[in-house]
């Protein structure tokens, strides 16, 4: 089951959903309205999955920055957050892809017990200037069935993410 806006700005108020800053106006029917973050990795080259990529990270600035078609762009999302209740979905919007902007295609899940600020994946189909703190797309909050296990209890290494996070692959592949 997916949880109402309302049902979220309760759920935050009883402490079962973490999102910081949290703005109840940003509840939409059925989703919270997350934000883009004020950082970017840029990656115009090629990677390997078995090394650990070294990409700078930049701030996005006031005046924004423009996509290109192309290029892999990591960001990070503005909200941090978290749930030892519900599983999150985070996807882009209609008001994203309207501009040709593709965001995190690979990885929607959050885990219950994920507690993290969201690194993004984002594609442009042709150039677009994004700026920061915009609305970006929505989050879902799931109720989960059966026995729950957290995420934090795992012991993943993408379980708590403050900032953009890059592929971790290569240690697996060591």
């Amino acid at each position: 089951m997916i949880l109402t806006g309302p049902a979220i700005a309760a759920a935050v108020q009883r402490g079962d959903i973490v999102i910081e800053p949290f703005e109840p106006a940003r509840c939409s029917p059925n989703a919270y309205d997350w934000r883009l973050g004020d950082t970017v990795r840029i990656c115009a080259d090629s990677l390997d999955a078995a090394v650990a990529e070294p990409l700078a990270e930049q701030r996005i600035p006031e005046e924004g920055m423009v996509l290109r078609p192309g290029l892999l762009y990591l960001c990070v999302t503005h909200e941090r957050t978290c749930s030892e209740r519900y599983a999150q979905l985070i996807n882009g919007d209609h008001t994203i892809g309207g501009l040709g902007v593709w965001v995190h295609v690979s990885a929607p899940l959050g885990h219950v017990g994920h507690a993290i600020r969201w690194t993004l994946e984002v594609r442009a189909a042709r150039p677009v200037r994004i700026y920061p703190y915009m609305t970006f797309g929505k989050l879902v909050f799931l109720t989960t069935y059966g026995r729950r296990a957290s995420y934090q209890a795992m012991g993943s290494k993408y379980q708590r993410t403050d900032g953009i996070d890059v592929s971790r692959l290569y240690e697996e592949l060591r």
